[in-house]
C-alpha cells in the first residue's frame, strides 16, 4: 500500500512508521489520520513484524492537532459540531487504542517537538527514547480543549497524577531534561543515531516468544485497572496458551537437548 502522509518501512523484522509532513512539524490531519489507522492496522496483523518504531520526518515529532482542520470544524453548522466532533474522536480513539493495544513492543523515537496530540501519541507508545532536540507539551488548554489523545490516561501513569495535572492545566513545555527526570522519556540518544538506537532496542525488546509479548502486554496494559486476583487470573490463561505455543516447546526442547549433551561429554 502507499502511503502520502507517513512513512512505513520494515527492515530486520522491525517496522519504522515515520510521520511525513515535515514542512507543517508534522500535524496529525484527518487524512494523516486515516493512513496512520490503516498502516497500525498492517503492523499489528503482520506476523513478521516484531516491533514499531515511531518517529516524524524533518524537525519535529508531531506538533498536534491540525489546526487547518480546527479552523473547519469551527465554519460547520452549529447544528452539526458536536456529531463532527464526537465522529473526529472516534478516529483519534481508533489510532490511539490501535497504537496502545499493538501486539508487539513499540517505541516513540521523539526527534523534535511532541506537543498537545504529539505527546500523546508518544505516551500511547511502550517506551519513549528522545534526542537533544525534543520537548513535551500539553498544550490542549492553550486551544481551549482539553487532552484527547490518550494524554489523561497515559501521563499520571508516567508522572504521578499531581504532576499530570500540573502539566496538563499550565500546558507548559518540558524539556528534555526534565522530560527525563520525571519519567517521561525512558532513553535518550544522539539526533543522528536516534532512529537507528530506537531500531536495535527494538530489536532486543522483541527477540523473545512473539506469543509471550503480546499476552503480557495485555495483560500489563491494565495492571492499575484490575485487582491481583484478576491479573492473576489472566495470567493463568495466558500461561495455558504459551503452554502450547511453538516457542514454549522448541526453547524447552533446545535447553533439553543441551543439557543432555553436557552431561554426555
Amino acid at each position: 500500500m502507499t502511503f502520502q502522509l507517513i512513512e512505513l518501512s520494515v527492515e530486520n523484522s522491525i517496522a519504522t512508521l515515520r510521520l511525513n509532513r515535515p514542512e507543517k512539524r508534522n500535524a496529525m490531519s484527518d487524512a494523516m489520520r486515516t493512513e496512520f489507522i490503516e498502516a497500525l492496522e498492517m503492523v499489528a496483523a503482520d506476523k513478521a513484524i516484531r516491533a514499531l518504531v515511531l518517529t516524524g520526518n524533518g524537525k519535529g515529532f508531531c506538533a498536534g492537532g491540525d489546526i487547518a482542520g480546527m479552523e473547519k470544524r469551527m465554519k460547520a453548522p452549529a447544528g452539526e459540531v458536536g456529531f463532527n466532533g464526537w465522529h473526529r474522536q472516534q478516529g483519534v480513539h481508533r489510532a490511539v487504542s490501535l497504537l496502545h493495544t499493538m501486539p508487539k513492543p513499540t517505541i516513540a523515537a521523539v526527534n523534535g517537538p511532541a506537543s498537545g496530540l504529539g505527546a500523546d501519541t508518544a505516551l500511547a507508545c511502550d517506551f519513549i527514547m528522545a534526542s537533544e532536540g525534543a520537548n513535551f507539551t500539553w498544550s490542549y488548554i492553550n486551544r481551549g480543549i482539553i487532552p484527547d489523545g490518550g494524554g489523561m490516561y497515559f501521563l499520571p501513569r508516567r508522572v504521578g497524577l499531581v504532576k499530570a495535572k500540573e502539566l496538563i492545566f499550565s500546558g507548559r513545555k518540558v524539556d528534555l531534561e526534565e522530560a527525563t527526570q520525571i519519567g517521561i522519556v525512558d532513553r535518550v540518544s544522539k539526533t543522528d543515531s536516534l532512529v537507528s538506537d530506537a531500531q536495535a532496542w527494538a530489536k532486543e525488546l522483541s527477540k523473545g516468544s512473539a506469543t509471550a509479548l503480546a499476552l503480557g502486554k495485555t495483560i500489563l496494559n491494565q495492571t492499575f485497572e484490575m485487582t491481583a486476583a484478576q491479573i492473576f487470573a489472566q495470567g493463568s490463561q495466558a500461561q495455558g496458551i504459551c503452554y502450547t505455543s511453538t516457542e514454549h516447546r522448541e526453547s524447552v526442547m533446545a535447553f533439553l537437548d543441551k543439557a543432555a549433551a553436557a552431561k554426555n561429554k
